[in-house]
């Protein structure tokens, strides 16, 4: 244009000269420029925001720790403490890594890390994390993990990884970002030929080119999957909630079938005492006098619970274990008994009342025992693994977005279908094998996407065979490692919540997308000149970058609505019932595999109710069926178990099987 200038100028063609000033635009160029570098500030300053919750996390870890050193307390840079340092925290002060305690007793504030607000005490061989908080007592630790290897620095870089992966939803981005620059070229030098062909003049058509270049946006479209995955990841972050990579998190919210493992999952892990029936006053301190010598699982609940009810200990002499059985020992010189209905019923009369009572029990998935002094029934206590507070809620939950939950166990029926009942899920699957869960997730996928929830060594294959598998925290190393989700607070309802998040993440990811394609679409079309014709509408290149700018600036604080998402709110049973899924697969009990035994001695309701729990006991039976008028046990199995064990089981609880 300067050169055309110049030429008219030496013309003496001052008028047409002065025509083209109009179409120099220096004050055009430097106002883009202007636009551009304040849109890219805006950008980088949204896009920091987006990483505020890894920020936060990193923020937690101490720089210092005090450790003991030739039998002082001395003050060092947290990157010098090296695996087996004792170091030592005060009330008020930041655990520096992990440890384990040796000497003190506190209560921990754990919530950075697990997000329960209430502290958890902490004594001697007690596990500590870093970036936990002493709130009391004085605490001597024995360091077991430091530097890249605590729970904190695991974290952080869990999201950190997870961030920086491509969701399968980016890909199309990726691809569509790659023709997109050369794309805009070659319309740009479309435009200027066009409009030099409908003979406009130079600059006016050099103007609808550069608006083109200028107002296209290639970076809303690389940005609209990255930032969406690196907030949702923050946010899922903060709520303890850790996708390993984009895939897991955008996949999650795809999930139509949840498969939950029972064990430590849905239930405590651990058992714990439900109820006691007493028939006499001394049923707790002789139980917790002849428990305290076994090391059953059953037997901790038991003591457990006498602790916590401050009954007395007494002395237990000539203790014994009597294998699958029960207990027996001597106490105030009397003889105590403990175990199983089957074995104290050998013992001692059992009557109708106290029959139907461990049924009861029993039906409800508990564990009966019971307790006999000399030729009396003590009274019964009730454990189980219980329920977690919140996996009933979470079911609902689950139920109401339109998932169906399926319940997986190596129980037998009888238990699962107790449990399971309690829990409202939709399908129990009973007596699995740790071997048969990952063909069991194959099986279900046939019939929408599968998510397991595991927490065992067990479940690991499961968790792999899965659409996505979620992994609760207090699990096993291979259990975590399977997972592509990891649950930090070890709660049923945090896979709502992940299901949820990873929903309005994909939503976030397509709006974005949607505004970035809307925007080309409308904005190079209006660049080049494509409307002047029909509406005279132009567009100086000034306003072209100001919108290329705030095209990316509205997509990153798009993005950041999600910080704003409440993923823990009650969902619209409504809006998704329509999305349940039919689960056709055949459960372990629905196989009808039956067998028959012929029974003497039998004589009344009792005999065929020990008979019942008997045979039910055995693993691979679904449910026993007795009859003393007939004389005969109807056999419902869920795999085929071996005439002879059913039989001897039979002759173990005192009755004679007919040939």
């Amino acid at each position: 244009i300067l050169f055309i200038m110049s030429v008219k100028f030496s013309a003496g063609l001052y008028d047409d000269a002065m025509h083209y000033v109009h179409d120099l635009y220096f004050e055009s160029a430097g106002t883009i420029l202007t636009l551009i570098t304040l849109g890219k500030y805006l950008e980088t300053y949204s896009k920091g925001k987006t990483t505020n919750a890894l920020k936060q996390l990193a923020s937690l870890a101490p720089k210092t720790a005090v450790v003991i050193r030739k039998d002082k307390e001395v003050t060092v840079n947290v990157d010098e403490v090296i695996t087996g340092d004792i170091f030592v925290v005060k009330p008020g002060e930041s655990i520096p890594v992990d440890g384990v305690v040796i000497e003190g007793y506190s209560a921990v504030d754990e919530s950075a890390l697990t997000g329960e607000s209430i502290p958890v005490d902490k004594n001697v061989d007690d596990k500590v994390s870093s970036a936990t908080i002493n709130k009391s007592g004085y605490l001597k630790c024995r360091a077991t993990a430091v530097g890249q290897d605590t729970t904190l620095s695991k974290i952080i870089q869990m999201v950190t990884d997870a961030s920086a992966t491509k969701a399968p939803i980016a890909k199309i981005a990726d691809k569509v970002s790659g023709v997109f620059v050369p794309a805009v070229i070659a319309i740009s030098i479309v435009t200027f030929i066009i409009w030099m062909i409908a003979q406009e003049y130079f600059g006016y058509a050099l103007s609808r080119a550069i608006s083109v270049l200028v107002i296209s946006c290639p970076c809303a479209l690389g940005l609209a999957t990255p930032v969406a995955i690196m907030v949702g990841n923050g946010v899922g972050a903060k709520n303890n909630i850790l996708f390993k990579t984009a895939e897991s998190l955008e996949q999650t919210g795809k999930t139509q079938i949840v498969v939950f493992d029972k064990t430590g999952t849905l239930t405590q892990g651990k058992p714990s005492v439900t109820d006691v029936v007493k028939y006499n006053d001394m049923l707790l301190p002789y139980a917790y006098s002849v428990e305290n010598k076994s090391e059953h699982p059953l037997a901790d609940a038991i003591v457990e619970y006498a602790e916590k009810g401050n009954e007395k200990l007494l002395e237990c002499t000539d203790f014994s274990s009597l294998t699958g059985s029960g207990l027996k020992g001597i106490v105030d010189n009397k003889t105590i008994l403990a175990g199983s209905y089957k074995f104290i019923s050998s013992k001692i009369n059992i009557s109708n009342e106290v029959t139907e009572k461990v049924n009861h029990f029993a039906d409800e998935g508990k564990t009966p025992l019971l307790f006999a002094c000399d030729d009396e029934l003590l009274g019964i206590i009730a454990v189980a693994d219980k329920i977690k507070d919140d996996s009933i809620s979470a079911v609902n939950e689950l139920k109401n977005m339109g998932i169906r939950v399926v319940m997986l166990t190596g129980d037998n029926k009888r238990t699962a279908d107790a449990i399971g009942k309690q829990l409202g899920v939709d399908r129990i699957i009973s007596d699995v094998m740790p071997e048969d869960k990952a063909n069991v997730i194959k099986e279900l996928k046939q019939f929408g996407r599968v998510a397991m929830v595991g927490d065992g060594i067990n479940d690991a294959p499961a968790l792999t065979q899965a659409d996505i598998g979620l992994a609760v925290a207090q699990g096993t190393d291979i259990a975590i490692d399977s997972a592509d989700v990891v649950l930090m607070n070890s709660k049923p309802s945090d896979v709502c919540s992940a299901i949820k998040l990873s929903r309005r993440t994909l939503i976030n990811i397509k709006e974005n997308l949607f505004w970035a394609f809307i925007y080309n679409a409308i904005g190079i079309p209006l660049a080049a000149g494509v409307w002047i014709p029909i509406t005279g509408w132009t567009l100086n290149p000034m306003f072209g970058a100001a919108a290329m700018s705030l095209s990316s600036f509205c997509v990153v604080m798009n993005a950041l609505r999600l910080n704003t998402v409440n993923i823990h709110k009650k969902a619209d049973k409504n809006k998704y019932i329509k999305n349940l899924v039919d689960i056709n697969i055949a459960n372990k009990e629905e196989k009808t595999l039956t067998k028959t035994i012929k029974i003497d001695g039998m004589m009344c309701p009792h005999c065929e109710a020990t008979v019942k729990k008997t045979l039910e006991s055995i693993d691979g039976v679904a449910e026993a069926v007795a009859s003393h008028i007939d004389k005969i046990a109807v056999v419902t199995l869920t795999k085929d178990v071996d005439t002879t064990v059913l039989e001897k089981a039979v002759i173990d609880a005192g009755y004679t099987v007919i040939e």
